[in-house]
């Protein structure tokens, strides 16, 4: 039971930090991302993005311009991204409630604004309310060699002021600068192409279906991936690291088997008595053998699924009212562990407790066996 219990309890928090994980990156991430397979960036004329548009469960589609650049606050540089985004960039990426300081408006009469990542803000010790709040963008000239006398000709360098900053996951806060697509088109020197098609789909799609669909029009000239795809190798070490907690666990269930092991043995040496008054009025061995080794599973399998119940309450206990809380919470965006219950957890728990079970019950009944011998 208690090792049943804990099986639950530890997997539903490993699905709870998992889900917290990939949420923070389904915030940003678009449902399906559309780039080029050769090159960083493409002229979206080249894609019939009108059709694609057309296509059943397509919801939303945005374009987006990508580019490292050097981003200078004061005294103080930070090699970033700056991501050049439209209007409906917003409809996809869920921003406006990661915004920690400042707002998300990156456009006002004709001026042009940036969001900045919370790690890039820390870095360079930025402040929104200073007057002289202004980034100062570099972006290398393509094909321009850096002379030695003059090293800033090889770049091309503009000036844009932070309206706000947002914090969603440090690969993200430490990574981007937001800013309007004209902004980027200018320093990146792109006129009209792009780095990637962001697609948000509809709520209830298939997402693969939707996927397949794109990739038809598209060919095979780029490459059109899933959000669990554009994270393929995080989402692999997810869940081999739960399958790895599962297996552990599984290793200290077969431990505690052994009480069932110990308690079986005795009860055959205490019942010898009854074996042979059983052995007596013609009882056969598999008859008693199934005797012990249902006791096992019923032992096994009692305990199992009470603790299966006890698990999914406490788990239930912490998902409404979250009474273990995280230390150093302040430092972290939830204050108690996350958990998640998932039936297939449940499922294989259960399939994992009735099999030791078994092959403990099935051990343990043939010592009955030698009782059988003694008594004869």
């Amino acid at each position: 039971m208690v090792s049943t219990l804990g099986l639950i309890i530890v997997l539903s928090v490993f699905n709870g930090f998992s889900n917290l994980v990939v949420s923070l990156y389904n915030s940003f991430d678009p449902d399906i991302k559309v780039t080029a397979t050769i090159g960083k960036t493409f002229e979206p004329s080249v894609l019939d993005l009108n059709k694609i548009k057309k296509i059943s469960g397509v919801e939303h589609l945005t374009l987006t311009l990508e580019e490292n650049a050097l981003i200078k606050f004061s005294d103080r540089q930070f090699i970033a991204t700056i991501k050049g985004v439209d209007d409906d960039f917003f409809k996809i990426a869920e921003l406006n409630d990661k915004i920690v300081d400042g707002n998300s408006q990156l456009t006002q009469n004709g001026t042009d604004y940036a969001l900045v990542g919370g790690g890039i803000a820390y870095s360079l010790s930025l402040s929104l309310t200073d007057p002289y709040n202004v980034l100062t963008v570099y972006v290398p000239k393509k094909g321009k060699p850096v002379s030695i006398l003059n090293p800033e000709e090889a770049f091309n360098i503009k000036a844009i002021r932070p309206t706000g900053v947002f914090a969603i996951q440090q690969d993200f806060d430490s990574k981007y600068v937001i800013v309007p697509m004209r902004f980027a088109r200018e320093i990146i020197g792109a006129d009209s192409r792009v780095s990637a098609v962001e697609i948000g789909i509809k709520e209830g799609a298939d997402e693969d279906r939707v996927r397949e669909e794109i990739k038809s029009i598209t060919g095979n000239q780029f490459d059109v991936k899933t959000r669990l795809q554009q994270h393929d190798f995080l989402y692999r070490i997810l869940k081999t690291e739960k399958w790895g907690v599962y297996f552990i666990l599984t290793f200290i269930l077969i431990i505690a088997i052994f009480n069932i092991i110990g308690s079986l043995t005795m009860l055959i040496i205490e019942k010898k008595k009854d074996i042979g008054i059983l052995t007596a009025l013609g009882a056969e061995k598999k008859f008693i053998r199934r005797i012990f080794f249902y006791q096992g599973l019923m032992v096994t399998m009692s305990g199992a699924l009470t603790g299966l119940i006890l698990g999914g309450l406490i788990c239930l206990a912490q998902q409404h009212f979250g009474f273990i809380k995280l230390d150093n919470s302040e430092s972290f965006l939830i204050d108690a562990y996350p958990v998640e219950l998932q039936l297939l957890d449940f499922v294989y728990v259960l399939l994992i407790v009735f099999i030791i079970g078994m092959i403990a019950s099935l051990f343990t009944s043939r010592r009955s066996e030698e009782a059988i011998k003694i008594q004869n």
